[in-house]
């Protein structure tokens, strides 16, 4: 799947957005990748994953931890791809953690998977439980890339499309003093106001 490839599912789903837009990481934004509109659809959900899938194969993972919400779809798809387990880590109390009776094996190969990365911050979250508990995070996937730096992370890192739209601190933010209208598309409330 190459990069029109996929704008043009984003675009036919309606998921490629332009406005301002508050971003989970408390960052203003004038665009946003709403990849739950691509997903809805089980067959580009399965393209997807397969060619995501498909980048990750080489550090062959026996399981797929993606962090709830934005990444459940994405990384089970990936795991039906690669033929590995499939499963998310989720907020409580405002951290993130394995429940559901999840585990994770001792030196178990674990690729971490989001739907699309920013800051990165609740990617460095999942993989700090991965480790904790004595796997292996081998590598690191998204669909999208939107982080300014490329994901910083100290992981091989791979996604299907990386694209920037302008981020603006809140105090700084263009839009706001247009007096544009914000939204909060994600699912995940803002760190900051």
């Amino acid at each position: 799947m190459d990069r029109q490839e996929l704008l043009d599912l984003f675009r036919r789903s309606g998921a490629l957005l332009e406005g301002h837009f508050r971003l989970s990481s408390g960052l203003h934004s004038s665009g946003y990748l709403q990849c739950a509109l691509v997903l809805q659809h089980p067959d580009a959900a399965a393209r997807i994953g397969a060619a995501l899938g498909e980048k990750l194969r080489v550090y062959r993972p026996t399981a797929i931890l993606s962090p709830a919400l934005g990444g459940i779809i994405i990384g089970h798809e990936i795991a039906r791809a690669l033929g590995a387990r499939a499963i998310f880590a989720e907020r409580q109390d405002g951290a993130l953690m394995l429940r559901r009776g999840f585990i994770l094996a001792e030196a178990e190969r674990i690729v971490v998977i989001e739907d699309v990365l920013t800051t990165g911050g609740s990617t460095r979250e999942t993989i700090q439980i991965a480790r904790a508990s004595g796997a292996l995070v081998v590598a690191v996937g998204a669909i999208v890339d939107r982080s300014a730096e490329r994901a910083a992370l100290d992981l091989p890192f791979h996604a299907l499309l990386e694209i920037t739209f302008p981020q603006y601190e809140p105090h700084a933010c263009p839009l706001c003093e247009q007096g544009l209208a914000i939204e909060k598309p994600g699912s995940r409330p803002s760190q900051t106001a």
